[in-house]
């Protein structure tokens, strides 16, 4: 699962910003294969406002209706065709982590689409029948940040604003409890009969444990990596690559001119635990690609100024190429990176831009394309009862000799963003539409998963 956490769709000037906050990839670049030959559609009559997940033949994501209030809605993931939509809400969920969207899990034949929505005078995790809406189970939360599948099971941590909060594994299928364990915890990884969760406390850990009984198989202190004076104010984002789990830790500031929080990368091993590599001081950019597709990121000094960009090898978490910030445009510039990301671009808007590739350290001439923000300057979303919540950020393509945004009504956004199930990629564009292809035969995470 692995990201929120930390403003999912802040947009902050690479160049200018306090702190980078936390928050891809699969068969095929969104170049080929040739478009006709693939499977696509396009639903832009729904304002969707969470990322889209996909599972089982299914597509589902939380939208936001005219009147102010949210819904789950649920399409077929191969036509696009809209099955049901249901009110949802937020209770509990921080600002900063963006509007959940709903969990698919399950078996085939038995999937369900779980979500939060009003029960009486509370909150419950309601879940329902993927193709048909019809309720299968509901189960009071009070408080939470929302549903994850993990593995075959269903995955809640409810009661979040009490002591007395719990992660729970539930059956998908009946919404009976498995098992539980106290505190608030967040799946960043699932396989066969094991389940490996981020707890969030005020000394985090990385826990692996048995899906069906709940037992410990093994625990990591976050602090072990990084340094003491973790704080997830700054946010987080995990991902896998083969055996290996990728995290970061972004920094908090607790007041001006005051020390950073313990920050970086660091790596674990799946089947134990054991840390691997581990990179202190070094910032996720935005946009970029999961950590266990590609890691370009930001140095920052022992002073807390920016430094220049410099890539790792996610296996090994060692060096392969730097790239100074001399070359930068003069105006404000924001992230920008083509669909292989074999280069970093300086996007500044409507003006002559910067491209280099990350091999050679070279200027890309031409009129190079790369993906950026679709803007820089978001509106907060009207959600009847709630405030600071933003849509999660779309990406567009741009011309970097020119700096001028490109059309992207026919583009598909890249693989690193938009991550993909089963070959299948569906995203949001800046207007909450959602569209779907099919690319590609594998499974890999995208920016924000």
């Amino acid at each position: 699962m692995a990201p929120h956490r930390r403003l999912l769709s802040a947009l902050i000037p690479a160049q200018t910003a306090a702190l980078m906050l936390g928050a891809a990839a699969c068969g095929g670049s969104s170049d080929t294969p040739a478009a006709a030959d693939r499977p696509a559609w396009n639903d832009t009559a729904v304002d969707a406002v969470s990322r889209p997940v996909i599972g089982s033949g299914f597509t589902a994501s939380t939208a936001l209706g005219r009147d102010g209030h949210l819904q789950t809605v649920v399409s077929d993931v191969r036509s696009g065709k809209r099955l049901w939509a249901r009110p949802a809400v937020i209770s509990g969920r921080p600002a900063a982590m963006g509007v959940a969207p709903p969990a698919i899990a399950g078996t085939a034949g038995h999937t369900v689409v779980a979500s939060v929505e009003t029960q009486g005078h509370g909150t419950a995790l309601v879940g329902r029948d993927a193709r048909t809406g019809a309720q299968r189970w509901t189960r009071a939360v009070g408080t939470t940040f929302g549903p994850a599948r993990c593995g075959t099971l269903l995955c809640v941590s409810a009661q979040t604003a009490r002591k007395s909060a719990a992660f729970t594994v539930l059956n998908p299928e009946t919404g009976k409890p498995a098992w539980h364990m106290p505190g608030v915890a967040e799946v960043e990884w699932a396989g066969p009969g094991r389940v490996v969760v981020f707890r969030m406390s005020a000394h985090p850990t990385v826990e692996a444990h048995d899906l069906a009984t709940g037992k410990e198989v093994w625990a990591f202190p976050v602090e072990n990596a990084l340094g003491r004076g973790a704080d997830l104010s700054g946010g987080w984002a995990f991902g896998s690559v083969g055996d290996t789990l990728i995290g970061y830790l972004a920094p908090y500031q607790t007041r001006a001119n005051g020390p950073l929080s313990a920050f970086g990368f660091f790596s674990l091993r799946l089947d134990d635990g054991k840390q691997q590599w581990v990179r202190k001081r070094l910032l996720r950019v935005y946009p970029s690609a999961n950590p266990a597709v590609s890691l370009i990121t930001r140095e920052v000094d022992d002073h807390d100024r920016y430094g220049g960009f410099t890539e790792l090898d996610p296996r090994t978490g060692r060096s392969v190429t730097r790239l100074t910030t001399s070359g930068t445009p003069k105006a404000t510039w924001w992230l920008a990176f083509p669909d292989n990301l074999s280069a970093v671009g300086f996007l500044a808007h409507d003006q002559p831009s910067l491209m280099y590739d990350l091999r050679t350290g070279k200027a890309v001439g031409g009129h190079a394309r790369a993906w950026s923000f679709c803007t820089t300057t978001p509106a907060p979303l009207k959600i009847t009862g709630q405030q600071g919540f933003y849509p999660i950020a779309a990406l567009c393509p741009y011309d970097l000799k020119s700096g001028h945004r490109l059309d992207a009504a026919q583009a598909v956004p890249p693989s690193w963003y938009t991550g993909a199930v089963d070959g299948w990629r569906v995203w949001r564009d800046e207007r909450g539409g959602l569209h779907g292809v099919h690319d590609g035969d594998g499974t890999s995470p995208g920016m924000y998963q």
